[in-house]
């Protein structure tokens, strides 16, 4: 896929007319032209989709956006923050302005693996009797795992399973999952009673972690004035006036999107540039004394998979159809954030994943 703005345009071959930007022929209509129609058209319904999550959440520009680079990359997120943060909201409004199916799991400890993935019901006809499976709330399109952190390994191991393989097995039947699937489990970092932390290899098959912070003083007044209007309406009586509900993003749109991010363009040295990313945080000594006391087990090469597909689609949603620096800078923090082990020293000094990556950042050069 050639870039869609006039800046970057394909060398003209031996033979072929050059490019003229100003030409108005409607009598022809070429592929190039069609493609750039609908390319923009996709881009505008996802910005749309952008704009609608932002009037339910104020003030959290860049957790929307994350959420929707996960929609779009296909993968799964992981989504931490305090209470009352909007881990919950910010999901629901995605799913709201999405054509698609929506189910909430609240994990807690006494949650089995058949109350996520469904089970064998027996069914007595009058023909005879049968098994049937009975389908689990993990068959839609959008699944919040909420409080992933309060249920026990087994029911962790089977939505991950899921996540994973786009596949669950009850009873030797495979039931495969919808071609839309993503999940978005959320986690409360302070809690520790009755809480079973996720292990780093399952932590690893989550595409990004984005962390939910308390928002300014400013976008709190907001909240407090969006909430309030939210209840006036809720309360308000029901007039044959009211406006019809905006139709959402169909699903179609979003597998448009993937298919051109499928499409942007990835240099040699952008490649190498994840790639040294990565095996930095394997060999941590080599780049600094800091990182090689901070990081005691590096990233794995779901790590580099992540960076390619998130710096695609965040360059996709800037408009260009190649990647940067500054897009894989971008979301490095959400890529290697639940990916690094750091060491005992670096949790006594109070070092964070994040003042990891950035040291990373620093320290790995362009090549």
């Amino acid at each position: 896929m050639w870039p869609l703005g006039n800046r970057h345009r394909r060398p003209v071959e031996r033979g072929e007319q050059p490019f003229d930007p100003f030409e108005d022929d409607d009598t022809q209509e070429t592929g190039s032209q069609v493609t750039q129609t609908d390319s923009a058209e996709t881009r505008a319904q996802i910005e749309a989709l952008i704009s609608r999550m932002g009037e339910a959440i104020i003030g959290q520009r860049d957790v929307i956006e994350r959420l929707v680079i996960g929609l779009l990359a296909n993968g799964n997120l992981l989504v931490e923050g305090l209470p009352g943060l909007a881990k919950t909201r910010a999901i629901k409004a995605l799913a709201k302005n999405l054509e698609c199916d929506f189910s909430r799991i609240q994990f807690t400890p006494d949650l089995l693996p058949s109350d996520v993935t469904g089970t064998e019901v027996y069914y007595q006809t009058a023909t005879g009797s049968e098994f049937k499976f009975d389908p689990g709330p993990i068959f839609a399109n959008v699944v919040l795992a909420d409080e992933i952190n309060r249920a026990p390994a087994k029911v962790q191991a089977a939505l991950l399973e899921a996540m994973e393989e786009r596949q669950v097995t009850v009873a030797g039947n495979t039931h495969k999952m919808p071609p839309l699937f993503m999940v978005m489990a959320t986690q409360n970092p302070i809690e520790q009673e009755g809480t079973y932390p996720l292990p780093e290899a399952q932590m690893d098959r989550f595409l990004m972690h984005v962390l939910i912070t308390y928002p300014p003083v400013e976008d709190e007044v907001l909240v407090i004035r969006l909430v309030r209007g939210e209840e006036a309406a809720a309360n308000a009586p029901k007039e044959d006036t009211a406006k019809p509900p905006r139709p959402a993003l169909p699903q179609e749109a979003v597998f448009a999107a993937r298919r051109e991010i499928a499409g942007i363009h990835v240099s040699d040295a952008m490649e190498r540039y994840m790639a040294d990313l990565v095996n930095a945080t394997r060999v941590p000594q080599d780049y600094g004394p800091d990182l090689g006391r901070w990081i005691e087990i590096g990233a794995s090469p779901r790590a580099s998979l992540a960076l390619d597909k998130c710096g695609r689609t965040h360059a996709w949603l800037r408009g260009r159809d190649y990647v940067d620096p500054q897009d894989i800078r971008a979301i490095a923090a959400n890529v290697f954030r639940h990916r690094l082990g750091l060491s005992y020293e670096a949790q006594g000094e109070g070092v964070t994943p994040d003042r990891v990556v950035e040291e990373l950042i620093a320290q790995v050069a362009l090549t």
